[in-house]
Formats: C-alpha cells, sequence, structure tokens
C-alpha cells in the first residue's frame, strides 16, 4: 500500500472510527445509568433525551412527588400543616436534589433546606394562582436562585389560601447524570487516544522502519561495507527507496570491486613495465658502456653494439606506442574511421604486408580466402589490420618451433564475415583459453624477455572487434597449435521503396 493511501485510510478511519466508538459509548454508558437512576429515584420511561436534558431531568426527579402531595392538597388540606410528614415528604426529595417550602396566606410556615440557601428562592416564589395554576413542569427561577420550581395551591381547612413549592436544586446534578457525562468525556478521550495511538504507531512502523534500516545501509556505506542486502518490506514510496537504494549499493559495489581489479591491473601493469623495460634499458646501457669502454674496438662491433642499441630502443618504443593505444582504446579516445571496405581487396593486401614482413623472419605463411562475389564490410582499415598484426605478433612471441606457420583464413559465414589465425606454436592450456582476452593476462607465468610484451595485445584485439559489432575466440590444443577467429557482421544496403 502506497504511503499517499495509508495517509488517506488513516485519516478517513480517525473520523469514522472514533465517532462509531463513542456512539457505542454514549449508548453503553447511557442505558447503564438509566437503568441505575430508575431504580434509585423510581422513575419509569427515562429516555436519552431527558438525560442529557438537565432542567427535564430535574422536572422527572420530584414528578412523583408532586402528584402525592397534589392529592393530600386536594384530598387532606390538614395533613399539609403537620411538619412531621412534612418531614418525611421532604427526607424523600432531599434524595433527589429537591426540598419542600410550605407558604400559608403570606407567611412561610415551613422550609425544608437552610434558610441561607433558599432565600434567594423565597424571594422570587410566585404568587398564589389557584387550582389552575398548578403545573407540573414547574418554573426555572434563573439569576442567583437557579432551581425549578413546582407550585401546588390549595385552601386551608379555615379556607386560607395555601401553596407547596417543590424546589429542585438546579445548581447540583443527578449524581448518576454527573458519572454519566464523566463516563464519556474519559471515554471520547480513551478513544481518541486509542485510535490515534494506533493509526500513528501503524504510520511510525511503516514509515519509521524501512527509514532505521536505511540510516543502517548508509551507515555501512559510509564505513565501506558494502556486503549486505537491503530489503524493502512493504511496496510504497519508501519501500521503492530501499529498492533504489539497494540498486546503489550494488553499483557502488560493483565499481568497488572494478576499482580493486583496476586497481590490481594498474600495479601489475607497473609491474610489467618496469620488467619490460629493464630489459632493453639494461642491454642498451651495456652496450653504450662496451662502446664507452672500448670494448667495441673495431668498425665491425662498433656497428653491431649500435644496430642493437637501436633495436632494443624500437622494442621500448613499440611496448609505449602499444601502452598509449590502450589507453586511448579504454577510454574510447581513438576515434574509429568506418568505412566500406571490399572484403576480397582488403584481405588479398593485408595478406601481401604479412607475407613480405613474416618470410623476412623466416615464418611460413599461407593464405586462404573463401569469399565469393563483392562483399563488403563497414571497419576502419587500420584498426581491423592492427588486430591480425597483434595476435600474428602474440603467436609469434609465445612460439616454439623452429619452422613457424602462420595461415591467414577468410570465410563467409552467412550474415558475417569469419577470419581465422592459425599458428603451430605450442598451444595454450585449457584452463587459460578462456582468460587469454582479459587484460594483463599472460598464459606464460615465466615472463622471460624473449616473450616478455605488457600482457594487453589480445585485450585490444577484443576492444577493437566489439567496437566493430563483432566476437572474437580461440581454440586450441597444447603443442599442436592455436587457431584464432573473429567475425564481422557483412554490410548490407537496405532497399529503398519509391
Amino acid at each position: 500500500m502506497k504511503l499517499k493511501t495509508k495517509l488517506i485510510v488513516a485519516f478517513v478511519t480517525l473520523i469514522i472510527l472514533p465517532v462509531g466508538l463513542i456512539v457505542l459509548a454514549v449508548y453503553g454508558f447511557g442505558s447503564y445509568q438509566i437503568k441505575v437512576i430508575e431504580k434509585t429515584y423510581e422513575l419509569s420511561g427515562t429516555t436519552y433525551e431527558s438525560l442529557l436534558n438537565s432542567v427535564q431531568m430535574m422536572n422527572r426527579l420530584a414528578e412523583q412527588s408532586y402528584h402525592k402531595l397534589k392529592d393530600i392538597a386536594q384530598e387532606d388540606p390538614e395533613k399539609l400543616e403537620d411538619a412531621t410528614y412534612l418531614d418525611k415528604v421532604n427526607q424523600k426529595l432531599e434524595r433527589k436534589s429537591s426540598y419542600l417550602i410550605v407558604r400559608r396566606g403570606e407567611n412561610i410556615s415551613y422550609i425544608g433546606a437552610d434558610s441561607t440557601k433558599t432565600q434567594k428562592v423565597i424571594e422570587h416564589l410566585p404568587q398564589y394562582q389557584g387550582e389552575e395554576g398548578a403545573s407540573e413542569n414547574g418554573v426555572y427561577l434563573g439569576g442567583e436562585s437557579r432551581a425549578l420550581v413546582k407550585q401546588i395551591d390549595f385552601q386551608y381547612p379555615d379556607k386560607e389560601k395555601g401553596s407547596i413549592f417543590i424546589v429542585t436544586d438546579a445548581a447540583s446534578m443527578v449524581p448518576e447524570v454527573k458519572a454519566f457525562l464523566v463516563d464519556i468525556v474519559f471515554a471520547v478521550i480513551a478513544i481518541l487516544f486509542l485510535t490515534a495511538s494506533v493509526f500513528i504507531l501503524w504510520i511510525y512502523r511503516s514509515v519509521v522502519s524501512p527509514i532505521r534500516r536505511m540510516q543502517a545501509a548508509a551507515a555501512n556505506i559510509k564505513e565501506g561495507n558494502l556486503d549486505f542486502h537491503l530489503e524493502a518490506e512493504a511496496d510504497d514510496e519508501l519501500g521503492e527507496l530501499c529498492h533504489s537504494m539497494e540498486d546503489m549499493r550494488l553499483k557502488l559495489k560493483d565499481t568497488m570491486e572494478e576499482k580493486l581489479v583496476y586497481d590490481k591491473e594498474s600495479k601489475e601493469l607497473i609491474s610489467n613495465i618496469s620488467h619490460d623495460l629493464k630489459t632493453p634499458i639494461t642491454a642498451i646501457k651495456g652496450y653504450v658502456e662496451g662502446i664507452m669502454d672500448g670494448v667495441a674496438d673495431t668498425p665491425e662491433k662498433i656497428d653491431k653494439y649500435i644496430r642493437t642499441i637501436y633495436n632494443k630502443a624500437n622494442e621500448m618504443d613499440a611496448l609505449i606506442n602499444e601502452l598509449t593505444l590502450y589507453s586511448k582504446i579504454d577510454m574510447n579516445r581513438i576515434p574509429y574511421n568506418f568505412a566500406t571496405i571490399p572484403v576480397n581487396a582488403y584481405f588479398e593486401d593485408c595478406a601481401e604486408d604479412l607475407s613480405l614482413e613474416l618470410e623476412a623472419k623466416g615464418v611460413d605463411f599461407s593464405y586462404s580466402n573463401f569469399v565469393e562475389g563483392d562483399i563488403r564490410i563497414i571497419a576502419d582499415a587500420e584498426q581491423l589490420k592492427r588486430v591480425i598484426n597483434n595476435i600474428v605478433n602474440n603467436s609469434l612471441k609465445y612460439m616454439d618451433k623452429e619452422k613457424a606457420k602462420i595461415q591467414l583464413r577468410v570465410k563467409d559465414v552467412g550474415d558475417f564475415i569469419q577470419v581465422e589465425l592459425e599458428d603451430n606454436g605450442k598451444g595454450i592450456a585449457n584452463k587459460d583459453l578462456p582468460n587469454i582476452f582479459e587484460r594483463f593476462y599472460r598464459a606464460d607465468a615465466s615472463r622471460n624477455s624473449s616473450k616478455g610484451g605488457s600482457g594487453i595485445g589480445l585485450s585490444i584485439v577484443k576492444k577493437i572487434i566489439e567496437e566493430h559489432g563483432g566476437k572474437i575466440w580461440a581454440t586450441s590444443k597444447e603443442g599442436t597449435g592455436t587457431i584464432m577467429y573473429f567475425v564481422i557482421r557483412k554490410y548490407q544496403e537496405v532497399p529503398v521503396h519509391e
């Protein structure tokens, strides 16, 4: 669930759920308090409306006493002069936050409460209105009185006007109603707190948990520890962030591993360069010292020494050029001059150049072309020739036969032109064959001066072929020789529809 959806769900639920729970709480506590009130105050038919309406509730509390006193006033008014009877009635009313006041003529004959409490009420008591003026609902006295007064007018046996007042104190609330309101307040607070806590915890866990894991991941990355896994627990925005951070970790790990490999290769390259440059430099230094010390005391020896120095300098120059070329290729700084090249004409020229060069070195060279027709490829002629020369030079470098043989074959293999260069050298072991195109890899660990080299010749070949959109591989048999294969896609014209 998306974080946005979670927030919407939480918002809607925090509105609906508390309202529903509060309604249930009001219903439950209300039902309980209504039963308690009806039992305590001998009432019936109490509703939620009357429970929540203080005036109506006060009116109902004295309802039963009002009817009894009204009947007494009509049937036996003399009894209302009996203080003992009035005390008994007043005691019942006191349990209902009410009390009696009896007025005979203009004088108060009975007060069922403290006079300091009733003083303001007595000042505002209604005048005698006769039996028609009696009201069951009573009259509410506001101001400082704050009381609900039910009035019963009657006549004493001697025909003197009399009034009974049932006064219910509005300042004091029925304990059960107060308890109900307190329960509702606490219930509302508890419901809001619990629902808010649950949803805050839900949101907190869905947000903080992945954030903490990402913080731990960031701390590991900061310390250089990339050997861990950051897993997304949810399919939301933070989950996507976890995925992105995990991808970043993997890329950083790959980059670090590449850097370690690169550093290792750089150290190896420096070691190779140091070794491969040291040999010709030592030879040059030796021959120069021979000339300086007069060891070369004849023109023939001097000429031999100078030619040797020149050849060693050429070896150094070739090595430096190879390293410079590799650096440019590796950084994609060599501009390729791709052009449409006819296969037969191009490889015949290459074979002619190789034939002259190899025959001068005493190498038996042969060339075979099995491509028919005007087949062309798109390639950089100079770089493709460099590929062939590097492969040939690598073959000669590790040649162990007295009569070296090199064969160049060009074949048509469907959509590609396949070039094969075969030698009769010592071959490559099966364990080394998959690695020969890697940078600085040498199958010959002896690193003698006759074989030397930077170890990047075949990696340059692979890079150039891949830049041409082709593929290179090799097969070999130890003691018999090696065949290098590479393919270049044919050039095909796209037909133009008129």
